[in-house]
């Protein structure tokens, strides 16, 4: 196996930056914090791309609340459409049921498969269930999603770094980038 090339020969450029991203995410924690004070918070994050967004919310959010994580696949290997499949992979290890619920996603952009997961959380009867989602690709939905929380409204665009992976690397990077549809071929 060959190593990734350099994430700049990829880049377009970048979307969301790191100040951004820190000016943004301490404003939806205070959100957050206050909507839901007094009350029971859970907040399941989907693995893997909403870790790092997860991480960074959690510190801004002020309230006590416990954290669980799911993970689920409706994308094959290198593609940037989802299947329309959506399999859980992971199930979250607590019970939610009478409890509030906050969805962390890193990106909704077609709605599939967060429809899917909300439609599967929903079955354990949670008191509440909303979403909190660092990207909201709304111009490529297909299915209507509620999103209570968002961090940033994007275009149409193949997007990668704070996260978001591209063929399972660069997560790390902290900004969120645009891929170079020009330079990136996707492995088969």
């Amino acid at each position: 196996m060959s190593l990734p090339r350099p994430y700049e020969e990829l880049l377009s450029e970048v979307l969301v930056t790191e100040e951004q991203l820190k000016k943004r995410i301490p404003e939806l924690g205070a959100q957050i914090s206050r909507d839901y004070a007094g009350e029971d918070l859970v907040l399941i994050c989907i693995l893997r791309g909403g870790v790092m967004f997860l991480t960074d919310l959690m510190r801004h959010i002020t309230i006590p609340h416990s954290v669980d994580f799911m993970a689920v696949s409706s994308y094959g290997a290198g593609a940037r459409e989802t299947t329309g499949q959506v399999r859980i992979t992971l199930d979250l290890t607590m019970n939610i049921s009478g409890r509030n619920v906050l969805l962390v996603e890193d990106i909704v952009d077609s709605g599939n498969t967060i429809a899917s997961v909300l439609a599967f959380l929903e079955s354990r009867q949670p008191k509440t269930l909303k979403v909190c989602s660092l990207l909201d690709k709304a111009e490529s939905r297909q299915s209507e999603v509620p999103i209570h929380y968002t961090g940033f409204v994007i275009p149409n665009k193949f997007v990668f770094g704070y996260g978001l992976d591209l063929d399972e690397y660069y997560r790390n990077l902290p900004f969120i980038g645009v891929v170079d549809p020009k330079k990136y071929t996707p492995p088969n």
